[in-house]
């Protein structure tokens, strides 16, 4: 299978595309150049794709010529802006970035005449949050009190939308969140953060210690992309798909941090930061039983592995092709 990757040069894309190779699938790309410190750049990523596309998903019509040179048998919509305290700055860029871009994005897949599914990528964050003491479903309302969360529900809502009236071929949407793995070297992100303050010997100040995050490894994740892309184009499976820890996997970002910790010769891990911030959640998990009873999904790695994996890739000191590729292959040995 020909898989094409929006986003491609970010984190998740780049894993997902080495996954892919790994597979045996063959890749292509199309997003906007790779940050000088990223996983795409220091891996040197670009010679793994058939077609290595640079451009904005908010310009239809370079969209749809790349699409049409591509020909994708599978489309994978992973291209955002995907920072929360980022989008309180620029909040019109984000709305136009991941609402138009990603209609445009499925504009442009009416052009590769060999498409036979999509798939289209929001976030945990586009349900509306009442801090429930229980996972989300895929049947609950969606919304957003920040301008990151509130894009991407609308998002969501506006391919929900586009799907059911213009869809040719099989296209679902997956809701993740909250992962993480080595290679991550985006600002204002909780693993890089920690990494860069405890390789200089400091604690890290955290701005809600106490908030709930789905943490997951990208791998885990990345798998229940590919097990609802194989379901679609063997029983054009449909609908929207949640792909987070079990119920029981419930930690706080304080959690995150002293489980890194337990790696590094840190006294007093973090501390709380005294300034003022931008509203977050506080408490947000996913419920997937959905994927676990129909696609037979289940994340392979636990919290205190996942955490192991992911400091493990910043320690190594091979280069980043070499050790993304192992954990790769040892993941695949698991499923």
């Amino acid at each position: 299978m020909h898989y094409l990757i929006t986003g491609h040069t970010g984190f998740k894309g780049a894993w997902l595309a080495l996954m892919l190779k790994e597979l045996g699938h063959e890749v292509s790309g199309y997003s906007l150049d790779p940050l000088e410190k990223s996983l795409f750049t220091q891996a040197d990523l670009a010679s793994v794709f058939k077609h290595d596309f640079r451009g904005d998903i908010r310009n239809l019509s370079n969209l749809k010529e790349k699409f049409a040179l591509a020909n994708p048998d599978v489309l994978v919509h992973l291209a955002a802006q995907p920072l929360v305290r980022e989008s309180y700055l620029k909040p019109l860029e984000t709305f136009d970035i991941n609402v138009m871009g990603t209609l445009n994005v499925l504009e442009a897949s009416k052009e590769a005449s060999a498409l036979k599914a999509a798939l289209i990528i929001t976030t945990d964050k586009v349900y509306k949050n009442v801090n429930v003491l229980t996972g989300y479903v895929e049947t609950d309302a969606l919304g957003g009190d920040d301008p990151y969360s509130a894009s991407k529900a609308a998002a969501d809502i506006a391919a929900q939308t586009w799907i059911r009236n213009y869809a040719k071929v099989p296209m679902t949407i997956a809701r993740a969140g909250n992962v993480i793995g080595g290679g991550d070297f985006a600002t204002d992100r909780i693993v890089p953060d920690i990494i860069h303050d405890f390789s200089a010997g400091n604690h890290i100040e955290l701005r809600y210690p106490r908030a709930i995050r789905p943490w997951q490894h990208v791998l885990d994740c990345l798998n229940g992309y590919i097990k609802l892309i194989d379901s679609m184009l063997a029983t054009r499976t449909s609908g929207e798909w949640n792909f987070g820890p079990l119920d029981s996997e419930k930690h706080s970002v304080s959690d995150l941090v002293e489980e890194f910790a337990k790696h590094w010769p840190i006294e007093n891990a973090w501390s709380e930061s005294k300034e003022k911030h931008p509203e977050e959640a506080g408490y947000l998990l996913l419920n997937s039983d959905k994927a676990r009873s129909a696609l037979k999904w289940n994340d392979l790695l636990d919290f205190s592995t996942t955490v192991q994996w992911t400091n493990n890739w910043y320690v190594d000191a091979r280069p980043p092709i070499e050790r993304t590729t192992e954990q790769i292959r040892k993941f695949l040995e698991l499923r």
